[in-house]
């Protein structure tokens, strides 16, 4: 077991945006492929139902309505049903907005905080990196960093849990995993937040196990399962958006490598319609 507090986990896409899909991967095809906005329902044991990210909702389509963010919604055409929301696919867990106790934000583009708003009751836990790099641009400089401020309820410095503790160097089973350095969230073992920086500043992914499975929640490290399969980065336009580019090879190789020293892990890219596809919907029990 990966982690020692076990967790239930429910993925699930709220939305999607289409590219090109040599931007993402390196040989790719030239037509527009979809990548739909990926987010987790974990519920744990003690601390009970809590997100990781949100993917979209209809407020991306409000705060894109002028320039220049209406730039983000052109260069990433988005197609989105109210019926997709994380609010919906909580809906058919049983579950409310005022369930939510916690959000944990992997990074601050749109297509992963757009439903915040949706959940009043929510902390909101963060890397503080991630939001120190866009908390201050400017118009043009937000929408280049994939970053709407609109998004974000007015509260959000009262809402605010960011993640001051200092990482820890981890190990499974005597074996030590290539992003060794941890947080760990909750301090029982639960969720290791895994800080993998590259696509953008402070990003954060989240290791956990639910007993049955150990999965990594890697957010943007990749934008899809063949992409660390194959070793197969993106193509050198997508450095474009990107935070940091030797970040992003440096996390990429680790992912690479983590996938190669532990094949039963269940990486999961919060874009990936494979990983969603069989994994998702329903948990564990597909």
């Amino acid at each position: 077991m990966l982690t020692t507090t076990r967790v239930e986990l429910h993925l699930g896409a709220a939305g999607y945006c289409t590219h090109p899909e040599f931007l993402t991967l390196r040989g790719g095809s030239l037509r527009p492929v979809p990548f739909p906005a990926g987010f987790a329902c974990i519920i744990h044991p003690v601390h009970g139902p809590m997100l990781l990210d949100t993917g979209y909702s209809s407020r991306f389509f409000k705060e894109t309505a002028h320039l220049p963010n209406a730039l983000y919604r052109h260069i990433t055409p988005v197609v989105y049903r109210e019926e997709d929301s994380a609010v919906q696919f909580l809906a058919k867990l049983g579950l409310k907005a005022a369930d939510i106790r916690y959000i944990i934000l992997s990074h601050f583009h749109g297509d992963h905080i757009a439903g915040v708003r949706d959940f009043p009751e929510a902390q909101l836990i963060y890397l503080p990196r991630a939001y120190d790099a866009v908390r201050s641009l400017g118009p043009m400089a937000a929408v280049k960093a994939g970053f709407l401020s609109g998004l974000l309820p007015e509260n959000f410095a009262d809402r605010s849990l960011p993640v001051m503790k200092q990482p820890e160097r981890w190990a499974s089973a005597g074996e030590e995993f290539p992003f060794s350095e941890v947080y760990d969230i909750f301090g029982d073992g639960s969720l290791l937040g895994v800080d993998v920086s590259g696509h953008a500043d402070g990003m954060m992914g989240l290791l956990l196990s639910t007993g049955e499975h150990d999965y990594f929640l890697c957010a943007d490290a990749v934008w899809s399962s063949r992409a660390f399969r194959e070793q197969r980065r993106p193509h050198a336009l997508a450095g474009i958006i990107m935070s940091n580019r030797l970040e992003y090879r440096m996390n990429f190789d680790r992912l690479v490598q983590l996938h190669q020293q532990f094949p039963e892990i269940r990486i999961v890219p919060s874009h990936c319609r494979e990983a969603l596809s069989a994994w998702g919907m329903e948990g564990d029990n597909l």
